[in-house]
């Protein structure tokens, strides 16, 4: 049975491979876009099969709109993807409020107001998948994107939160943590701070990372999203790309490391008789 999808940021990137591996399979999508025009193409190719929609995610009302216009013309809503964000780059002293401010609105605020309309469609139809582009810096953090971090962070926590509150309802939730890919989020896409020439070394080192060397095939990431949705039992997180796992790995085994050196101090603050 084909499904309706919702997707943000469908102009490019990950947003429009997904668009597009849905429509060649028979899916609906409604596609949204801050310059519909970049739209076209998918409507010229696929007619009806398409509702484009200009959305900026930051506007809260824009988005409850949005989602009821494409419930309203499909009928239903069965996938909703949250892929609209893009990547803030500065080290956390060199961040204004307003830089902050702009990046938790669209990557953490934007994707709440989106997930809030959905859910009560959803709910209401007793079926449907929230999907979250998250990204493996939203369980691991490296130097220069701190507020990128933040907004990721947020987002897997509220959406861990909501996946068990949604799931008596036919509701699945998950949370798709890319690695590197090579789309425009470091490119044109990115926001940059002012630089503070104390932080060159820390900025030079973390350039040189060997995770930003391998970048994965935005096109690939097709088949496995199709995977993702049309699963049973869809996973709550699913890395892609080939560093996740290898970065979460080392990075959680020095944390669970650092917890048990710890845990005398944790009991200790705990109070009462150790057990």
């Amino acid at each position: 049975m084909s499904k309706v999808w919702f997707i943000t940021g469908a102009s490019k990137g990950f947003g429009r491979e997904w668009a597009e591996a849905a429509l060649e399979r028979g899916d609906r999508v409604a596609a949204t876009a801050r310059r519909p025009e970049t739209l076209d193409a998918l409507v010229e190719v696929y007619g009806d099969a398409v509702l484009p929609l200009q959305l900026d995610v930051d506007d809260r009302e824009a988005d409850r709109a949005a989602v009821a216009r494409a419930a309203e013309h499909f009928g239903r809503l069965d996938v909703v993807v949250n892929n609209a964000g893009y990547g803030h780059f500065g080290m956390v002293e060199e961040v204004s409020e307003a830089e902050l401010r702009a990046q938790m609105e669209t990557n953490f605020f934007g994707a709440v107001w989106v997930t809030q309309a959905a859910v009560e469609v959803m709910r209401a139809q007793g079926s449907g998948h929230v999907v979250q582009v998250s990204s493996i810096g939203g369980i691991s953090a490296f130097p220069t994107v701190g507020a990128y971090h933040a907004s990721k962070w947020a987002l897997e926590g509220l959406s861990q939160s909501l996946s068990q509150e949604v799931a008596g309802f036919g509701i699945h939730v998950t949370l798709v943590e890319p690695g590197g890919f090579s789309t425009d989020w470091s490119g044109p896409s990115a926001v940059r701070s002012d630089e503070i020439g104390a932080y060159a070394e820390v900025r030079e080192a973390a350039s040189k990372r060997p995770t930003a060397n391998d970048p994965g095939d935005p096109t690939a990431t097709r088949s496995a999203i199709l995977k993702v949705v049309d699963a049973e039992q869809p996973p709550l997180r699913v890395f892609f790309g080939r560093a996740p796992l290898d970065v979460a790995t080392a990075d959680y085994e020095q944390r669970l490391a650092t917890w048990r050196e710890w845990q005398p101090v944790a009991l200790e603050a705990h109070g009462g008789q150790a057990g």
